[in-house]
């Protein structure tokens, strides 16, 4: 097997491979051993190779993550983008080629600054620190594309009851380490004392996920609430068509006038698809109806404001009526769905970048949190759940989390389940349930633990009922944030870069 670690053909594309893997150990396949697999493999591939070797051989591992992983961008391209087939191929193939240059990077630096083969337990853990930095600055980044983070595997896994304490952060750290440490088992065996470092970690981490994993970090802030969240399986192709406004509105509206009573109605992201100062006598309508059964109402809609200059600016927005309050102005914009990169240029080059609603603006990063029926609650407006600091900020000041949704954008594709993965995550960090509302799936109640405690099906009108109980105190995550941990794996590449050019400059004067 040393063929792995060797340059050439056999273990790049074996990298490619371990790569792929990645998307297995996530939703909706949840195989998380495979997780440790592909870190396993492609540690052991960059063993013996020099700085550009790494950073090819990381490419094609990148590569093999996003192509298989996000392929769900092909579908929103060409299906509903506009795009033909080939287009739409070459900007998918563009797309991941260009997120695996953060695993190229990473390969290169690990290489070139921080490996130290002969050191295997402060190896390793150099390895899981510089992982989570390479995450870390994929989630930030051009607005950042926080996905696919190795972390989610374990949602239900037995590193599960680390997130209240770290953040999916913890657990992308603890895979990585845990990876690196299993494969250099013969290494540290052949070093005495490092070998029970190494079980004590590996102990002390998988032990505290199993024990802290039924921990309820927070309480009940009040008596559970009765929620009905609405999924109106809308067309893509029709969501922005003038001719099907109205027959959108009566969706919505007669779906909830046709309820039974409840405390909090959920319609899911731009439910109203027009401005709201031109649907105003229609919130008005809803408002009243929920007002009358002590209810609050909180649907997505388009809004425009006028600037400082007084130029309109129209934002994605989230509206409550009814026994509650608060517009909140979505800040995470999608890349060409919501605004176009470099638009002067763009636009008009391909239909692609002209998707009806794409011009939206940030919205500002201090916002009031909307409120119902006495609660605080944090808003995330689709790809917003999938940042976890952005998410902590908000959870920290709330009871309860709501998400909307439209993935009607990914069709039938593995996407909407990576995503829902993403926010059952946000529920597990944060110890507060989460309502999660969407155009057509997945929509569903999240408990504390990050469980799905309601959904109703993908691809159908449907109605979502139960209860959701607000919650009060704050997980460690919250508290702390990732801060504790960043500060460690500071310390540990800044420990592994001075090691290793000790190394370097040791090996040059013997040489």
């Amino acid at each position: 097997m040393r063929w792995i670690s060797r340059p050439g053909w056999p273990g790049h594309l074996l990298a490619l491979a371990a790569g792929a893997l990645t998307p297995l150990a996530l939703a909706p396949f949840d195989l998380w051993p495979l997780g440790l697999l592909s870190l396993a493999l492609f540690h052991l591939g960059l063993r013996q190779l020099d700085g550009k070797a790494a950073a090819w051989r990381g490419w094609l591992y990148g590569f093999g993550v996003f192509a298989a992983g996000s392929s769900w961008v092909y579908v929103s391209i060409h299906d509903y983008g506009a795009a033909s087939a080939p287009l739409a191929a070459l900007l998918t193939l563009l797309f991941a080629t260009g997120l695996a240059l953060f695993f190229a990077l990473f390969a290169w630096v690990w290489v070139k600054w921080l490996r130290r083969e002969r050191a295997p337990l402060g190896n390793a853990l150099a390895f899981a620190a510089l992982w989570l930095a390479q995450e870390a600055l994929r989630g930030w980044i051009f607005t950042g594309f926080p996905w696919l983070y190795i972390g989610y595997s374990q949602l239900h896994g037995p590193l599960a009851g680390l997130a209240p304490l770290g953040g999916v952060w913890l657990l992308s750290f603890a895979m990585a380490l845990s990876a690196v440490l299993l494969v250099s088992l013969p290494a540290l065996l052949a070093r005495g004392r490092c070998i029970l470092a190494a079980v004590l970690l590996l102990a002390g981490l998988w032990g505290s996920g199993l024990w802290f994993q039924e921990h309820a970090w927070t309480r009940p802030a009040g008596a559970p609430l009765k929620v009905a969240a609405f999924q109106g399986n809308v067309e893509q192709n029709l969501k922005w068509d003038p001719e099907q406004l109205n027959a959108q509105l009566a969706l919505y509206r007669d779906l909830t006038f046709a309820e039974a009573p409840a405390d909090l109605y959920v319609w899911p992201e731009t439910a109203v698809p027009v401005l709201k100062e031109y649907a105003e006598g229609y919130l008005a309508v809803i408002g009243r109806f929920a007002s009358e059964r002590h209810a609050a109402l909180i649907t997505g809609l388009p809004l425009r404001q006028s600037d400082a200059e007084g130029r309109p600016r129209y934002y994605n927005a989230l509206q409550v009526v009814g026994q509650g309050s608060g517009t909140y102005l979505k800040q995470k914009l999608v890349p060409f769905g919501e605004y176009v990169p470099l638009q002067d240029l763009l636009r008009g080059v391909i239909a692609f970048f002209d998707l009806p609603m794409s011009d939206f603006a940030r919205g500002p990063a201090e916002q009031a949190l909307l409120t119902a029926r006495g609660y605080r609650i944090a808003p995330y407006i689709c790809y917003e759940v999938v940042y976890p600091e952005f998410a902590a900020g908000l959870a920290a000041q709330s009871e309860l989390l709501l998400t909307v949704s439209n993935d009607a954008w990914f069709g039938t594709s593995i996407g909407p389940l990576q995503h829902l993965q993403m926010a059952q995550m946000r529920a597990l960090e944060s110890g507060r349930w989460m309502i999660r509302a969407t155009n057509n799936g997945v929509t569903a109640l999240i408990d504390p633990f990050g469980r799905v405690s309601a959904e109703v099906p993908q691809f159908e009108r449907a109605v979502l009922r139960g209860e959701v109980v607000p919650m009060q105190g704050l997980t460690p995550y919250l508290q702390w944030r990732a801060w504790p941990l960043a500060g460690m794996c500071a310390l540990l590449l800044g420990w592994s870069l001075v090691a290793a050019r000790r190394k370097r400059r040791l090996f040059a004067a013997l040489g």
